[in-house]
């Protein structure tokens, strides 16, 4: 890799994070937030283009991905909202970013969105994938959707038995290709796209993380003590003031409906596009819709 497009690590909170940097680092911050069961590699197209135009871009592998570690063998392996949203605060302190575009999907969308609504003076703008207001609303997870959505989320209930885990932990490579292909069923991704993201899925924290993450959010198990205070403020869904933008692909396969109801959560929603032929990847799958949302905000005073 050349020195604008390099893999480093630095120790921030919890992690030894392992990320890319694309672009000079004198240039506007960019972070870039993969989710789950993505990587990096999501970003690769946008990275490139956001460097030409002379954006600094940070692209973490998120903890549990790749060559991200944990600094403590006995840290609590949560993949709650408050957790990778502490990480990526933790991750602007390190680097001494004081505020950054972030823009993220899945997962990161919401590391992006606790940021956001927590200490929105870190951040000038906010790229938001799916239906935008990615803040988990813990106390309602235990009421019913409809049942199209409920059979959406099949892997989330098989995550929540010990047959989940181990499926997970066995066929994760399999698994996480099927949700690929269930998540965007019009983009015809190549077995070497795929293969190039699913090492990250090797990560020996991996299953850990994934599994809490879909257990803690429906309230079958606690979360991290440690992070009790954020996730309060979270529970009380906080609005996002900082200038936003929400892409929302038409074909995604997890979402059922579009941004309505979290529409009202965001005070300075500068745009909204549904894009069609486009699912859950919104950055990997539409790259250059993408970058327009990060430079339309790169450039707001």
């Amino acid at each position: 890799m050349s020195p604008s497009n390099s893999l480093r690590f630095i120790k921030a909170g919890e992690l030894k994070v392992a990320y890319l940097v694309v672009g000079p680092e004198h240039g506007t911050p960019v972070i870039l937030l993969h989710g789950f069961p993505y990587d990096v590699h999501a970003f690769d197209e946008t990275s490139e283009l956001l460097a030409e135009a002379g954006c600094y871009c940070v692209i973490p592998y998120l903890r549990g991905y790749g060559p991200t570690r944990f600094l403590c063998a006995s840290s609590s392996r949560s993949g709650q909202q408050a957790s990778l949203g502490t990480d990526l605060l933790a991750l602007m302190d390190a680097l001494k970013i004081s505020k950054a575009v972030l823009g993220g999907f899945d997962w990161g969308g919401r590391a992006a969105c606790v940021v956001s609504a927590i200490w929105p003076s870190r951040v000038k703008g906010l790229v938001s994938c799916g239906h935008g207001y990615n803040i988990l609303d813990i106390n309602a997870s235990t009421e019913p959707l409809a049942p199209e959505q409920e059979l959406r989320l099949w892997y989330q209930f098989y995550f929540h038995s010990e047959r989940g885990r181990r499926g997970l932990a066995c066929n994760r490579k399999e698994l996480c290709e099927l949700l690929w292909r269930l998540w965007s069923p019009t983009w015809n991704f190549s077995e070497a796209t795929y293969a190039q993201t699913s090492l990250a899925f090797e990560n020996p924290d991996f299953v850990d993380v994934v599994i809490h993450s879909y257990r803690q959010r429906f309230d079958v198990i606690p979360g991290d003590h440690s992070k009790e205070n954020i996730e309060r403020q979270l529970a009380a869904l906080p609005n996002i003031t900082v200038p936003t933008i929400v892409l929302e692909g038409e074909d995604d396969g997890v979402e059922t409906q579009h941004m309505e109801k979290e529409r009202s959560k965001f005070t300075n929603l500068q745009e909204h596009l549904i894009v069609p032929g486009i699912g859950h990847n919104f950055p990997q799958e539409a790259p250059i819709a993408f970058y327009h949302a990060i430079m339309k905000l790169v450039h707001m005073d």
